[in-house]
């Protein structure tokens, strides 16, 4: 077996060897030509002197009649080729040598490349068996929660209103802030749409402040079209998981017992139902349990415990809020979309109000929130003069406009008007609410042109139906589209 030697002393060996080599054989090439060189010389001039036969003859005469000189001569004789097969021998020994330096240092290198190789081998074992989650394997920290921090959805208003107005100068109606809680308990999207500088981010700020567990706001980026936007993506080059913060939110509220607010801001600058189409599906499903988002396609042994065969679970704690702006730089959002969220407008600044000393934060838990709202809705429930007229508002507008209700819209219906009403506010009040945004908005996906008469003898229909001068927000909403 070769004797290993490192790579750079090896070439400097081989180096070495080859300029010796070289030496040696141009020192005998040069004596060579000179000797030859001398010898035909000389024979050629005792040629053309014709001195060549003489010197022959006197040779032949001392080397027959001197045995010294025959002696001499016979050696000479014998020792040139001898002296010739020990300089062959003495050439393949070193080009043996050589040899052996250069299978040498090709072993060398090959073991030096084939260490390189191990090294980086093993380099990828590592990083392919180590963890491709960061901050998903830390051990997950909620924010704590206070049992029974409020009694009742309409203390929860009036503390959210106050909190927001002394502790960080956002004011909001009473309304808007019925609007907004009790929205939160029928869906788990919202959309908070209007002008800009109303104070929609601000008021999912200002309740992420108030419940002791700041919102995570998600700036909407143009180009997003897939679920991997919002949860990251892994990296096959670098063998780990490019995690967002979404992802890493979505696994804390797994473990965590408090509400979570996500704000996707400016939604609509992208198409909502493109990148948050799986989020639309999984939270039609009516047990929670089976809410499960794709992260991984496979499942590694070291992966955190919070993931189950490469998916997370949507958690039931957390929120997803839009705030969207209706301009030229925006995309519209789908009727799909509108279906399963509920709809806050803030179209106009609240005038300042005065407030108190500092409110404190009131941490209330997933559980009591939900516990509220069940209460709530178990509590109270629509009139029945209320049900009668929307029976007969949902006839007028099938055969007038070819839109109806539908199962959802109804379900929300109800529910939303039991939790208003517990929240501080009025049946009526929060009938003309839903209805404007959940019912009448479908209008805007018509062709109204040709039905200026039918949204004029709708806006009539209302009086007649829930009383003159009800129902404010449907009819400047008929009001406003049958003048465009």
């Amino acid at each position: 077996m070769a004797k290993y030697l490192p790579p750079e002393q090896a070439r400097k060996k081989i180096r070495r060897r080859s300029k010796r080599r070289f030496a040696l054989s141009v020192i005998l090439l040069v004596s060579i030509l000179f000797i030859g060189g001398s010898f035909i010389a000389l024979l050629v001039m005792l040629w053309r002197d014709e001195m060549l036969q003489p010197v022959f003859s006197t040779i032949e005469t001392v080397f027959l009649s001197n045995e010294l000189v025959r002696t001499i001569v016979i050696f000479w004789i014998l020792a040139i080729p001898l002296l010739l097969i020990i300089f062959l021998v003495i050439n393949g020994v070193r080009r043996r040598k050589f040899r052996y330096y250069r299978l040498t240092w090709e072993d060398t290198v090959r073991i030096a490349v084939d260490t390189e190789k191990r090294e980086y081998e093993k380099e990828q074992e590592k990083a392919m068996h180590s963890h491709r989650f960061s901050a998903l394997n830390e051990k997950p920290v909620g924010a704590a929660v206070r049992a029974g921090a409020v009694q009742s959805l309409a203390e929860l208003c009036e503390k959210f209103r106050r909190f927001a107005a002394t502790n960080l100068h956002l004011y909001y109606t009473e309304a808007q802030i019925r609007e907004f809680i009790a929205s939160l308990t029928v869906s788990h999207i919202l959309i908070l749409q209007g002008i800009s500088g109303t104070g929609k981010t601000s008021l999912t700020y200002a309740f992420g402040e108030f419940i002791g567990n700041p919102s995570t706001i998600i700036p909407v980026q143009p180009m997003w079209k897939e679920r991997s936007d919002l949860l990251g993506y892994y990296n096959e080059f670098t063998r780990k998981y490019n995690e967002t913060i979404l992802l890493r939110k979505m696994y804390e509220a797994n473990s965590s017992e408090s509400i979570y607010i996500t704000v996707l801001d400016e939604m609509n600058i992208a198409r909502v139902e493109y990148y948050f189409a799986e989020f639309l599906s999984l939270l039609e499903i009516p047990n929670p349990e089976l809410r499960y988002l794709e992260v991984v396609t496979d499942k590694w042994d070291d992966d955190p415990e919070g993931l189950k065969d490469g998916r997370i679970k949507l958690p039931e704690n957390m929120w997803f809020i839009g705030t969207a702006n209706n301009d030229d730089s925006t995309f519209s959002i789908s009727d799909k979309v509108y279906d399963r969220a509920m709809v806050v407008d803030l179209d106009s600044r609240t005038t300042p109000f005065a407030g108190e000393e500092a409110e404190p934060t009131v941490p209330v838990s997933y559980r009591d929130f939900m516990m509220l709202a069940e209460t709530a809705q178990r509590g109270y429930e629509i009139t029945r003069r209320n049900e009668r007229r929307l029976k007969a508002l949902d006839e007028h507008l099938t055969e007038t406009f070819q839109i109806t209700f539908g199962n959802r819209i109804m379900r929300q219906i109800r529910s939303y008007i039991s939790v208003y009403v517990s929240c501080g506010g009025d049946e009526l009040e929060a009938l003309d609410d839903i209805l404007c945004k959940k019912v009448l908005r479908k209008l805007a996906y018509k062709d109204l042109s040709l039905m200026k008469g039918d949204l004029e003898d709708t806006a009539k229909y209302l009086e007649t139906l829930f009383g003159e001068g009800k129902m404010p927000k449907c009819r400047r909403y008929l009001s406003r589209v049958y003048k465009l």
